[in-house]
């Protein structure tokens, strides 16, 4: 037996000889011993740090009620999950979880190493009850405890995959890591868009259909989701949701599901608890797609009602507004403006001067500046690219109501001229918002609500949909509910209905 261990584990110290960092330990799901990219005491210290990052960037939903829901259920699924076995390594049976209910519209799930699990209040509008959201935390937990991330981390050591941040629209700028673009370190970067394998995907989505079934969860619920992802990439314009391009296919996931809880169901666990009455209470109310208060756009004008300025932006540009910044990026996007606060320097000029004393910019003038009467400041410089492109930056600052606004404009040396005056129109606009019909707009909220009459799903439709401030059409409706526009949808049946 001995022996037989020993020739075993001979594989995986030569990789880790192969590579300059590599742990050898047991595997939560297994027992096994194997070899990982990382500790498991530097995955825990990671995810502390990427955390914090994550919260900044997306923020937290603020609803005390529904944030503890997330976690009562997501603590359930750990309850049962390999993490608390009692076979199971102590070092992973201590660990902490924390389950994070982040304000995004987008439909996303994902976990960081070391106990950190995410879902966006986008991904809860489209869960139809509680047994669904149960399978989806046991999806993430799995991933933490097969320490995914840590496998693909060794993958990259040995030269198989290069972890590069997507950029804000999941593209590079000029060869700038989104990383920098969005604000994140890199380390949260390379993990926010990792990709895991699909043999990753589909142990992950055994083992969250594993831990609901042990939590007498009905998890072949979880398919109805699944079905509903189909739907939402096969709608013209709208592509898989970033944590879903390279799962398995959402079609195959499915059929996989109700099969893998049949197997479940054959072991001895029933699989009765839905708790769609529950869920929907909890959803009921809840922000619905963007929230104009904390940005919007309208005919070539960006508002921020919350924040009270606006400015307006070149023709044909795409805004995409985060939380942590603002970025206005032209079609071909060789030309950006980022705006982010700067909660750090003591003024505009200090908020310019912050960004040219880093290492490899060279400033090439600097002025004060000013912009319907509010003091700002002004500066060009040059820089490069990792790959030696020459870049030429226009910064500007703005003081206002008592807060620092800096502009980070960029393009390609020889493509200055060109939009180097757009840059100073869109800078220059920037001025305080006084519309009392913009500063006092509203989001669309979700209602849960019990059908008392029979129909189609279509006719229970507000007539004023079109006149919501978000672009929503039936057909995106009818996916949030997994069911068609033309289902026949009974009496005494939970819809959700933005308004």
């Amino acid at each position: 037996m001995m022996k037989s261990n020993s020739t075993n584990l001979l594989p995986v110290l030569m990789v880790c000889l192969l590579v300059s960092a590599c742990s050898i330990q047991e595997s939560a799901i297994t027992g096994d011993r194997r070899a990982y990219g990382y500790s498991w005491e530097q995955e825990i210290q990671i995810g502390k740090e990427v955390d914090q990052q994550i919260q900044q960037h997306y923020g937290l939903y603020d609803n005390d009620a529904l944030q503890q829901y997330v976690e009562k259920i997501g603590l359930e699924m750990l309850a049962v999950s390999h993490m608390r076995r009692a076979d199971t390594p102590t070092h992973y049976q201590e660990t902490m979880f924390f389950f994070r209910l982040l304000d995004s519209p987008v439909v996303n799930a994902f976990a960081l190493p070391g106990g950190y699990i995410y879902v966006t209040r986008g991904l809860l509008s489209h869960l139809d009850n509680e047994a669904q959201l149960a399978v989806v935390l046991g999806h993430e937990i799995g991933h933490v405890a097969a320490r995914h991330a840590s496998q693909r981390a060794l993958e990259q050591q040995l030269g198989q995959i290069a972890l590069i941040g997507g950029a804000v629209a999941g593209e590079l700028f000029l060869g700038i890591p989104g990383g920098n673009i969005l604000g994140l370190g890199s380390m949260a970067a390379e993990l926010l868009f990792l990709s895991y394998s699909r043999d990753n995907e589909r142990e992950s989505d055994r083992l969250g259909v594993e831990y609901a079934s042990m939590g007498n969860y009905k998890s072949a619920e979880g398919a109805a989701f699944f079905k509903s992802l189909e739907r939402m990439s096969a709608q013209s314009g709208q592509s898989i949701p970033n944590w879903q391009a390279t799962h398995p296919d959402p079609a195959e996931r499915a059929s996989s599901i109700p099969k893998l809880a049949e197997e479940w169901r054959a072991k001895g666990y029933e699989q009765k608890t839905v708790n769609t009455d529950e869920y929907m209470g909890m959803l009921n109310n809840m922000i619905y797609g963007d929230n104009p208060r904390e940005g919007f756009t309208r005919d070539g004008h960006f508002y921020h009602p919350e924040m009270k300025f606006q400015f307006s932006y070149p023709d044909g540009w795409q805004v995409i507004n985060q939380r942590s910044l603002v970025a206005v990026v032209n079609k071909e996007q060789n030309a950006v403006s980022i705006m982010t606060l700067d909660s750090k320097s003591a003024g505009a000029e200090a908020s310019v001067n912050e960004f040219l004393n880093q290492e490899g910019i060279t400033t090439i003038g600097k002025s004060r500046a000013t912009s319907s009467g509010l003091s700002a400041f002004q500066a060009e410089a040059t820089g490069q690219t990792q790959d030696g492109t020459q870049l030429k930056f226009y910064l500007y600052s703005i003081e206002y109501s008592s807060m620092i606004f800096r502009f980070v404009n960029y393009t390609t040396l020889d493509s200055y001229d060109a939009y180097g005056p757009r840059f100073k129109e869109l800078t220059s606009d920037f001025k305080e918002l006084t519309d009392t019909g913009i500063l006092n707009i509203q989001p669309v909220r979700l209602q849960a609500v019990k059908t008392t009459r029979s129909g189609t799903f279509r006719s229970f439709l507000p007539a004023e949909l079109e006149s919501l401030v978000i672009t929503v059409s039936p057909e995106d409706i009818a996916i949030m509910n997994q069911v068609g526009l033309d289902a026949t949808i009974e009496s005494g049946t939970w819809i959700k209905i933005p308004k």
